[in-house]
């Protein structure tokens, strides 16, 4: 029978670790015109509406812009978290907890106006996301706790907190009983890049800029040596003196900055307000963004605009086909996992194995069975 094994390459592929990217999004759009023929729906129909339609509309860019910032911000942040052997599965609720925190100004102290209100929600979203991160962090560094499953249970804390809060303390007395809490003044609100032709605002240029400072710190800085030293081989790094604990603690709280940090921009830019959910998975989606980037500050900004064109893409597919919404999270749980199956040809080649003919057996050994056999 005919066997397929992998067989460990003596280093890594330079070829695949460029085409892997690329390889995983060509299957995943297979894998979607599939399931848009088992939908009884047409392929090229459902791909164009997926990832070309939205690409056609000057507004619909500036909506790209609007899905792809939080997603880098993100990204950004786990690829140091990443790369350093750290597992922060949980920015989604550092996201939420800098939005909940850069919102107390607007919310609490509506008062409060003047030019200083923007820069001071966008420390305290940086300072509550930081906070966040750090329970897993210390949980790792002093009781070797698990940061999975630290920091993704404390996702859920996070979105129950913030439901609590606009449904309870926070409602907005003038909301007609709806669960939202006030709208944010003009003094809280992100301007707009190109207010005449869209509403993406400057929350994208904190999203390359905080790309560009990662990248300079990675690749540039001792921090970031040290960073990729401990990721690849801890016991190599404290042999060099580096620190783990602290390395812990560094990774998490600039991750958990940056996810607050995407929180407050996408409630002072794009809602306008806080509510039961703002958040579409931008804290899981991200991970995706950070592996399909290569963890790479550059390569996370093109592979957040492409995961942002799998929202939009959604969304049109809703509306031109007439589809569930949970097709784009298909989408997204089919690209995370080409990327990764793909990855294994980074490491592995791949090799078919023929079986060997067998020899015939010689006359004489025939015969002896035979009278054996009598």
């Amino acid at each position: 029978m005919i066997r397929i094994e992998l067989d460990r390459r003596p280093q890594h592929s330079t070829l695949f670790s460029i085409l892997s990217p690329f390889i995983a999004v060509v299957i995943t759009a297979l894998i979607g015109a599939l399931m848009f023929a088992m939908l009884s729906k047409s392929p090229i129909t459902g791909l164009y509406a997926y990832f070309i339609e939205p690409l056609t509309e000057v507004w619909s860019l500036h909506e790209l812009i609007i899905k792809a910032t939080p997603l880098i911000l993100i990204a950004v942040g786990l690829s140091v978290c990443f790369l350093s052997n750290n597992w922060n599965i949980g920015a989604e609720g550092q996201f939420v907890m800098g939005a909940v925190a850069g919102s107390i100004l607007p919310v609490l102290y509506p008062e409060i106006t003047g030019p200083l209100v923007l820069p001071m929600m966008l420390l305290m979203g940086l300072a509550g996301g930081m906070a966040w991160a750090t329970i897993p962090a210390f949980l790792k560094a002093r009781f070797g706790t698990n940061e999975i499953l630290s920091s993704l249970m404390l996702v859920y804390v996070a979105q129950l907190f913030l439901d609590w809060l606009v449904r309870g303390p926070w409602r907005n007395p003038e909301g007609f009983n709806f669960p939202e809490t006030r709208s944010f003044h003009a003094d809280a609100v992100l301007p707009e890049m190109m207010s005449a032709s869209g509403r993406a605002h400057f929350g994208f240029v904190f999203a390359i800029l905080a790309a560009l400072v990662v990248w300079f710190m990675l690749a540039q800085t001792l921090k970031g040596y040290e960073i990729r030293v401990l990721g690849a081989s801890p016991r190599a790094g404290r042999f060099a003196g580096f620190s783990q604990r602290r390395m812990v603690f560094f990774a998490f709280l600039l991750s958990g900055a940056l996810a607050g940090l995407a929180g407050i921009v996408e409630v002072s830019g794009a809602i306008g307000q806080l509510r039961p959910s703002i958040s579409p998975g931008y804290g899981f989606t991200a991970i995706i963004v950070a592996f399909l980037g290569r963890l790479n500050p550059f390569g996370i900004v093109a592979a957040g605009l492409i995961l942002a064109l799998s929202y939009l893409g959604g969304e049109a597919a809703q509306i031109s086909l007439g589809i569930s919404d949970k097709v784009a999270n298909v989408f997204q749980g089919v690209l995370l996992f080409s990327v990764l199956a793909c990855d294994t040809l980074i490491r592995y080649r791949i090799r078919i194995v023929r079986p060997k003919p067998q020899p015939a057996p010689e006359p004489e050994a025939v015969k002896a069975r035979l009278e054996a056999a009598q």
